[in-house]
């Protein structure tokens, strides 16, 4: 990589007192660009957050490229999701590394390609891993690319907006990471400018990542004289967004509705009954430069560093304590109801349950005469019961060696036959995915639902049907059994059909095992071309976790959830033991 230039995002002059002048517009999937509908008026109103549009330049032909092709013979373009401006924004493939990766495509002779590959080179120089890194910046064969990191396991702040507002801590928890990784960026002279909920990820360890950092501006070409105005800003409005589920302006953006015109900027606690009053007042510190704020006069946070100050000078906010569901009722037995018994529930008036009495003990001769008859019928029966057991192991010591010590064959009654395998129940799941690549971590428990309809699936490959090695090391799933448990035979159904399917179990230590496949215990595995899977054991191994994994997958046409390919899914998964 190059040295770190910041004159690509233009982030040298911290100073102006002008306020952020570009609208704020929808994103895309690459959270660098917006739609084509607004892609020439989206930086001239007034009510948005990011950097100043520099003047209109000469439209340049996006490259045409299309799926499957390869640059410097690694990467291997799968899926366009932006096309813009002269650029265009894909999902590929590093074949060297097996991995998903993100890559911005545009002409050596754009006029923003040299911004572009400076912008690459400085994120790339910091190193943050609270940032999508960028792997790699190459001008080649009239093309400059930029190849990211793609992170399949996070979501989109857009998308958790859409949801509904967040919780008071995990907006807490958005607003602390996201300011003390621009503080850090502003330290190294580099700035966002396009900081929008699309540029935000969420990863499923509940970590937030910033994409797009001075190459998202870059490719727009957008730039700030305030800089780090501009991003606090945009933090500010982030949290407004997160607290409210409204954007702070006029203007709708990003799928949530803008503030009402005329009123002007209200503070999130009156926008919203609920909202934490002191993150409320931290968003109007952000937003408002005067500092006004509903309740009474704070300083304004301009930089990313006063930010990450208010938030430190902020009591901490604990995450909500997990809900218990309630223990079911006791259920007293026969003998325990009574007049103290628990009444009856339903809408009529409580009836006490009446209990039949005892029948009255035996009196007189023939009750004492018949106690004594059945106490010697008890003693009689326990003294043959002794003694039979006794002949019984005695005859088996006698028999079962002889003097010169060779064991006695017997043959085996019916009593003997072994016992039919029991089914163990599935307590839980979840997906396994050493690479970082899930398939469909949501939908594992419809593999042990009881309900042949609902399914797993796996993603659909373009190699196979073996994975390895061109592909990846396999796709599985984790099994919690409750306890250990001796596991002896499984059932699989599938739903795809042909040549061919391999599945491995394995007895792993937990459900969410840090351990490489090749060092647990394999318990068996089985290759078939038809819609169930048989496995069984050698021998019964016990463990309470168990691996299923997957290594092989047939070819399948097009369905109602993916094209055609190399793919897989489970229906019903049953061990026993």
């Amino acid at each position: 990589m190059a040295e770190r230039s910041t004159a690509a995002v233009d982030v040298a002059d911290n100073s102006g007192d002008k306020p952020l002048t570009a609208k704020a517009d929808k994103a895309t999937t690459d959270g660098v660009t917006e739609s084509i509908d607004t892609a020439d008026t989206a930086e001239q109103s007034t009510n948005g957050t990011g950097g100043e549009r520099k003047a209109t330049e000469p439209t340049i032909a996006t490259p045409e490229l299309h799926s499957g092709h390869k640059l410097a013979r690694r990467y291997r373009l799968e899926e366009c999701v932006t096309r813009l401006d002269g650029f265009s924004s894909w999902r590929a493939v590093d074949e060297k590394l097996r991995r998903a990766v993100g890559v911005h495509l545009l002409p050596a002779d754009h006029p923003r390609a040299r911004s572009v590959l400076a912008a690459a080179r400085s994120s790339a120089l910091l190193g943050d891993p609270r940032f999508v890194q960028v792997l790699d910046a190459v001008e080649e064969n009239d093309l400059v690319y930029v190849v990211h990191e793609w992170l399949p396991d996070a979501t989109e702040l857009t998308a958790l907006l859409a949801l509904g507002p967040l919780e008071a801590h995990d907006a807490y928890q958005m607003v602390t990471q996201v300011s003390q990784a621009m503080a850090a960026a502003h330290r190294e002279g580099l700035a966002h400018l396009r900081l929008t909920p699309s540029a935000v990820l969420r990863t499923s360890t509940g970590q937030y990542r910033i994409r797009g950092l001075a190459v998202a501006a870059a490719l727009r070409g957008i730039s700030s004289d305030t800089p780090q105005r501009s991003d606090t800003e945009a933090i500010g409005a982030l949290l407004y967004a997160v607290l409210t589920q409204r954007w702070p302006y006029e203007s709708d953006a990003y799928g949530l509705h803008g503030l009402p015109k005329g009123v002007g900027l209200i503070a999130p606690d009156q926008v919203r009954a609920g909202v934490h009053r002191g993150l409320s007042e931290l968003a109007m510190r952000a937003l408002v430069n005067d500092g006004a704020t509903a309740s009474r006069q704070e300083q304004p946070c301009t930089t990313p560093d006063e930010l990450v100050k208010a938030v430190g000078e902020m009591p901490r906010i604990r995450p909500p304590e997990p809900a218990f569901a309630a223990p079911p009722e006791y259920q007293r037995t026969t003998y325990q109801q009574g007049t103290y018994g628990r009444p009856a529930a339903g809408p009529g008036p409580s009836v006490t349950q009446t209990v039949t009495p005892p029948p009255p003990a035996l009196q007189g001769r023939t009750g004492k005469a018949l106690k004594w008859a059945v106490s010697a019928l008890l003693i009689a029966a326990l003294g043959l019961g002794s003694w039979q057991l006794a002949d019984a192991l005695l005859h088996r010591d006698k028999g079962g060696s002889n003097e010169t010590g060779n064991t006695q064959t017997t043959d085996h009654g019916d009593g003997d036959k072994p016992k039919a395998p029991l089914p163990i129940k599935i307590q839980d799941a979840e997906e396994y995915a050493p690479d970082g690549s899930p398939q469909n971590a949501a939908d594992v428990k419809n593999t042990y639902d009881s309900s042949t309809t609902s399914y797993w699936r796996t993603k659909k490959f373009n190699d196979g049907p073996d994975l390895v090695p061109s592909v990846k090391a396999g796709v599985g799933i984790v099994y919690d059994l409750g306890s250990a448990k001796d596991i002896s035979t499984a059932s699989i159904l599938l739903r795809y059909g042909g040549d061919h399917t391999t599945i491995t179990l394995y007895a792993t230590d937990s459900l969410s095992p840090s351990a490489p496949v090749k060092s647990m215990k394999q318990i068996a595995t089985v290759k078939t071309s038809e819609t169930k899977a048989d496995l069984k054991a050698s021998t019964p191994v016990k463990s309470r976790y168990v691996l299923l994994w997957m290594t092989a997958m047939p070819y399948s046409s097009q369905d109602n959830y993916s094209g055609e390919g190399y793919k897989q899914a489970i229906t019903d998964v049953k061990f026993t033991g």
